[in-house]
Order: structure tokens, then C-alpha cells, then sequence
């Protein structure tokens, strides 16, 4: 099993030490899926708060930049790039965020946070109309760059890796 870099030799948390890493691209793409009745679907486009599609895409690109705010060990990163699409379908919402750097270390929590931020402000947006709507599905699609390589989710919550 490989060993969390997270954790100094007596187990105790710690900021991993990037600075003897090399600068390279890096990028990930993350999902989310908000499930929302039909009948409160077909009510988003008069929302009397605003449009929540581009409000959690907004809100998702906003916490892409604030993640190590938010996230205690993680490192500040010069993001290159940040976007979140929000789309309705049927049974919800889904919701795909990327980001992208050139840096020592990898910005999958900044994906992750953009598409759990955007999933938290359709939730926010549309809870008046529906409480039981929940947040689901949140994980890693991709991530390129770093001395672990590529990843890609597989279909059906399969795993694969490239190195």
C-alpha cells in the first residue's frame, strides 16, 4: 500500500513540501450531479433568484480559486484556468468543473471543490422549491500532469491509471 505523503513519520498531518518538485501542466476535470424532481426542473428557468445554472457555474469557478481556503493542507496554486459546466437533464443537474496550472503539485481539489460548489448553489438556489434535492455522485473524471501521470475514471466507477 502506497504511504499518504500527508502524514509526517509519527503520523502527525503536514503541508506537503512541493518545492524540490518540478513546474509542469497539470490539469483535472471533476463531476458532480445534483437530482432534482421534474417538477422543480421545470420551474429553474423562473427562478425568482436569478438563473442558478450560471450562478453555480460562477459560484464553482469562484471556490476553484479559494480551495486552499477551504481545504487545510492544500497548497495556494496559480490557476491558468477554471470552468464549470452546469447543464440540465433529465433527473437533475449535472455538473463537470475543470482546472488547469503549470505548478509542483496537481489541482484535482481545486476541480472537485468547483464542481461541489456549483453543486451546493443549484442546492441553494432551488431549495425554496424542494428540499429533499440531493448532491451526488462527486468524484475525479480526469487528471493529467505530476509524477503519477494520467488518470481517466472508467464508466461504471472502474479505475484505470497511466503512468
Amino acid at each position: 500500500m502506497k504511504k499518504l505523503s500527508h502524514y509526517d513519520a509519527a503520523g502527525a498531518a503536514r503541508m506537503v513540501d512541493v518545492s524540490g518538485k518540478a513546474a509542469t501542466r497539470r490539469t483535472a476535470r471533476a463531476h458532480a450531479f445534483v437530482h432534482i424532481p421534474a417538477a422543480v426542473l421545470r420551474k429553474l428557468p423562473r427562478n425568482p433568484k436569478g438563473n442558478p445554472l450560471e450562478i453555480a457555474r460562477i459560484a464553482g469557478i469562484a471556490a476553484a480559486k479559494r480551495t486552499a481556503e477551504l481545504i487545510p493542507l492544500c497548497h495556494t496554486l496559480p490557476l491558468s484556468h477554471a470552468d464549470v459546466d452546469v447543464r440540465m437533464e433529465k433527473g437533475g443537474v449535472r455538473i463537470e468543473a475543470s482546472a488547469a496550472t503549470s505548478g509542483p503539485t496537481g489541482v484535482e481539489m481545486e476541480a472537485l471543490t468547483a464542481a461541489t460548489v456549483a453543486a451546493l448553489t443549484v442546492y441553494d438556489m432551488t431549495k425554496a422549491l424542494d428540499k429533499s434535492i440531493e448532491i451526488g455522485e462527486i468524484y475525479l473524471l480526469e487528471k493529467t500532469g505530476g509524477k503519477s501521470g494520467v488518470f481517466h475514471r472508467q464508466p461504471e466507477g472502474r479505475r484505470k491509471s497511466k503512468t
